[in-house]
């Protein structure tokens, strides 16, 4: 079991154009590319878009750490007691 030579190769490629024909191949064919150059066209605006929106943000304020909506234990000890 080794790879196929170029004769079979051709083989295929006569026996899958006199099942389908050049015509349906063709339109194939033209179906892919136009699917391709929409996927293509469609990620550019993608890409146009982010850096459109990336330059329209404002800074992002800071954010708070796991403990700023809670007080501490000590904190509210020494207000007790102050």
């Amino acid at each position: 079991m080794g790879s196929f030579s170029i004769w079979h190769w051709l083989i295929v490629l006569a026996v899958v154009l006199l099942l389908f024909g050049s015509g349906k191949i063709s339109g194939l064919m033209g179906d892919f590319a136009k699917g391709i150059k929409s996927f293509k066209k469609n990620m550019a605006e993608d890409d146009a878009s982010m850096e459109a929106s990336a330059t329209d943000k404002q800074p992002a304020g800071t954010i708070p750490g796991p403990n700023a909506g809670t007080t501490n234990a000590n904190q509210t000890t020494a207000a007790r007691q102050g």
